[in-house]
């Protein structure tokens, strides 16, 4: 085999290779370019280094791996490098038709395709197929292999494309669809599988157990595991996971470890759950209904178990396997999972919006964050919500750079959540002047929570504008922030010098 980096210099300094390569085999190098701007949602290079004639392109990643997109949308990893795409593509020609080509059939079925195809491509425009491919493979210092043996390397490569291939368009962040159909396992499995072996380990061995429960993501994957593979033999090492966790406070893996150990009915795990929750008022609360006597404990565990856990992956959210995939420094699985959600959410996903976006900040995604946030916003059919969600989105704008677009956000937000201006009073007069005005006043939005958050947001706006050249947008954001910042009854300590530190950077001191 040539080096990954060597094959195409190779065929670029052979004018006659390239010519081969284009005509029977449509690995076109004067058409490398695509026919929209795409990147990696990981973010890592691409370079688009031959086309074909139905607009789809052929790009090397940076690790020489060869990721081909077609012109509809659709895109898979053919190789993992050059060279091997290459004897795919020379030895394989028609290959978009063996994407999903059944591994089990029979040699002789699958020559009768192979064949065909090529039967086909001779009588149309490669009259010489064979002798080009000799020519290439030869001249390329590449191999001729076997039919079958060139299928399972293309599928075990599509196969491969998620999630650290995931293609997206560049401009809108949605993702490519799958070149095929082939069957995957389902997200959980990849990230339930460190679990399994942990829980098999601390079955085995309970020397293992300190440097297990004591990492919180390989704790919840454990507890996951055990959710769905239960032994009797396991309420020990149940207990140890719940007590380790108690110490992270009222977290979803605290109630399951709690769920678990109380489905075991001991009275003695009675006493300790009653005791964890009377320590904590929000362990107290995570723990509702928690029963006052030993002996309804198991009924207490079987009905949350049923409600809230079970015994099938298959029935957990998708949002627990992503979140458990990044706690697990799964960031790619998680991302790709994440932006194929977002992608298939429609007008009632209101709340899965809104928690998709909120884990691909988390992720450190900001671009797909903004890409939920905004749909979320603008799906939500209440003005004060819509002007909640808005403030979030003029957050992450502001923090990915987007600077202009998040003062136009915050600025919809602060139109939304003030409402319509009020009605000018009638000019009449009122029917009992004696009438006491109401005993209390309803706050605003400005003198709550949300009010310090805008102000704040003001003040981080112009901060970012300054830099940016954006004076007008730092001027004006601080101009708004100020007078938030007048109308708040206890302005916090750190409010106030953000505030100081935006008025020293837009308008600086005279020397």
């Amino acid at each position: 085999m040539t080096r990954p980096d060597h094959v195409l210099a190779v065929l670029r300094r052979n004018p006659d290779l390239v010519r081969l390569a284009a005509g029977s085999f449509d690995f076109d190098l004067d058409r490398a370019e695509h026919v929209e701007e795409v990147r990696l949602a990981s973010g890592a290079p691409l370079t688009a280094v031959a086309g074909d004639d139905t607009g789809g392109t052929y790009f090397t990643c940076a690790d020489g791996a060869v990721l081909y997109a077609s012109s509809e949308g659709e895109a898979g990893l053919i190789g993992a490098s050059m060279d091997e795409a290459l004897e795919i593509l020379f030895g394989l020609p028609g290959w978009h038709d063996y994407t999903e080509l059944d591994l089990a059939a029979d040699d002789e079925a699958l020559e009768a395709v192979f064949n065909r195809t090529e039967d086909e491509i001779r009588g149309s425009f490669g009259p010489e197929l064979d002798a080009d491919r000799s020519t290439l493979l030869s001249g390329l210092g590449l191999r001729e292999l076997p039919r079958r043996d060139l299928l399972h390397r293309l599928q075990e490569s599509l196969l491969r494309t998620e999630p650290e291939y995931l293609l997206l368009n560049a401009d809108e962040g949605c993702a490519y669809e799958l070149l095929d159909r082939l069957r995957r396992p389902p997200l959980w499995q990849a990230v339930l599988a460190p679990g399994r072996t942990d829980l098999a380990r601390m079955r085995a061995d309970g020397d293992c157990w300190d440097a297990i429960v004591r990492d919180p993501a390989r704790r919840a994957t454990v507890l996951r595991a055990a959710q769905y593979d239960r032994q009797p033999g396991d309420l020990q090492l149940l207990r140890t996971l719940l007590r380790q966790e108690v110490r992270r406070g009222p977290t979803e893996e605290l109630r399951l470890a709690a769920v678990l150990v109380a489905l075991h009915g001991e009275t003695q795990d009675h006493a300790l759950l009653w005791s964890l929750r009377d320590s904590d008022p929000d362990l107290h609360f995570l723990l509702g209904g928690f029963p006052d006597f030993a002996p309804a404990l198991t009924q207490w565990a079987a009905d949350l178990d049923e409600s809230n856990y079970g015994q099938d992956p298959h029935d957990e959210y998708d949002l627990t396997w992503t979140a458990l995939a990044r706690r697990q420094g799964q960031t790619e699985l998680a991302r790709a999972a994440l932006i194929r959600l977002l992608d298939d959410t429609g007008p009632h996903d209101v709340a899965l919006l809104g928690s998709i976006a909120n884990e691909l900040e988390i992720l450190g995604d900001l671009g797909q964050a903004i890409r939920a946030r905004r749909l979320h916003a603008s799906l939500q059919d209440d003005a004060g919500k819509r002007g909640a969600a808005l403030v979030d989105l003029a957050s992450l704008q502001r923090r990915h750079g987007e600077v202009e677009a998040a003062w136009q956000s915050l600025q919809r937000a602060v139109t939304l959540l003030d409402g319509p201006p009020p009605l000018p009073p009638a000019n009449q007069p009122a029917l009992d002047p004696d009438l006491s005005k109401p005993s209390c006043q309803t706050l605003t939005w400005r003198e709550l929570g949300l009010g310090v958050r805008v102000t704040e947001e003001y003040f981080l706006i112009t901060q970012a504008a300054v830099p940016l050249g954006l004076h007008e947008v730092a001027r004006a954001a601080l101009r708004s922030g100020k007078t938030l910042l007048d109308g708040l009854a206890h302005p916090i300590e750190n409010l106030r010098q953000t505030a100081e530190a935006a008025q020293t950077l837009a308008v600086p001191r005279p020397a």
